[in-house]
């Protein structure tokens, strides 16, 4: 049997153990260990599964973040809670809990690292990421207007991230900077890749690189999401966009999606009835607005612009501030969805 299913199945035989060890600040409710985040942070947002099946719906050992989206197995609680760099080492960590022996290397099927832009390595690189706060990213961020980031497990950071120069960088650039780092995720809160944002040393700026902002994983329909999906959201390409936004709007859910081609192709939560559309002042804001906006009228959500006065909404907090920018946008949304988000 494959070490990673077999361990994972092994650890949901003994949850309860497995919480108690690594996230000994929570306690056990009913069929559940509360906890406030795979840190192991006090708390009751967080939740893992202590009985059931060994696979499929309810199995033991599955765990939800509820504000985040974030979920799992044990593997990769484990993965996240200590911050382990690849399965390698998330095998080894699962073994030594267990007491089990280090595998026969003749026997060993599973590779040592991930496909560079999978999937698999987006999430390792999530996993050894450190939340926000306190980070050069909120210093990036913070540079750019953006400091309400309550809600924002969407986000973490990463203080030496790998950087693969191309023929545009500089002779001799560095392989590694300090970045923000997103996590993609679809409608049923998987994670399915990650964007990368490397900065300067100094988290002032983007890092001085050819390309500063580059995607991993599986993006297309997906997006990085701020809050859960519910019955009105907001899209828009940018993370800073989407954030800026956030300052005038924190209650509403709001996804990214890091691109006009992907805006285009997101895809629609079931429960969506009303869709606004962040949209760039560009010619491919224009089209990723008009397609986005002709999908959603089709399967019969309703589609509102929202117009930046610049280039775009994060241009606009920077320009004008947030009181000017909550007046320009509350004229933009219906009367019920004005008062109820911005009052």
């Amino acid at each position: 049997m494959h070490q990673a299913s077999d361990l994972a199945r092994q650890l949901a035989r003994n949850a309860e153990s497995v919480c108690r060890h690594y996230l000994p600040e929570g306690h056990r409710q009913g069929r559940y260990w509360l906890v406030g985040d795979v840190e192991g942070t006090p708390g009751r947002s967080m939740f893992v599964r202590l009985t059931g099946p060994e696979s499929g719906k309810g199995a033991a050992g599955k765990w939800t973040d509820a504000a985040t989206g974030e979920h799992g197995d044990l593997l990769d609680l484990i993965a996240a809670n200590r911050r382990l760099g690849s399965l390698a080492e998330t095998l080894e960590e699962a073994r030594h809990f267990l007491s089990l022996p280090a595998p026969d290397p003749r026997e060993t099927t599973h590779r040592s690292s991930a496909p560079t832009g999978s999937p698999e390595a987006a999430r390792w690189l999530w996993a050894i990421s450190r939340p926000i706060h306190g980070t050069l990213a909120e210093t990036y961020l913070s540079e750019r207007g953006i400091t309400d980031l309550r809600n924002c497990g969407c986000l973490r950071f990463h203080p030496n991230c790998w950087y693969r120069a191309d023929r545009d960088d500089l002779p001799n650039t560095p392989d590694a900077f300090p970045a923000l780092i997103a996590s993609v995720r679809d409608n049923n809160g998987t994670l399915t890749g990650l964007h990368r944002t490397w900065l300067t040393p100094h988290g002032n700026g983007k890092a001085p690189l050819a390309t500063p902002r580059r995607a991993m994983g599986e993006l297309l329909g997906h997006g990085v999401r701020f809050g859960p999906s519910g019955t009105t959201m907001i899209a828009g390409e940018g993370i800073e966009t989407m954030l800026s936004l956030r300052q005038i709007m924190p209650a509403i859910p709001m996804i990214a999606a890091l691109s006009a081609a992907h805006l285009a192709a997101l895809q629609f939560p079931r429960m969506l009835r009303r869709l606004y559309i962040a949209r760039d002042k560009d010619a491919a804001g224009q089209t990723a607005h008009d397609d986005l906006a002709s999908r959603a009228q089709d399967a019969g959500i309703d589609a509102l612009p929202l117009d930046a006065k610049m280039g775009d909404f994060n241009d606009d907090l920077r320009q004008f501030g947030t009181d000017a920018m909550r007046a320009d946008v509350r004229v933009q949304l219906i009367l019920e969805d004005a008062e109820q988000i911005i009052g």
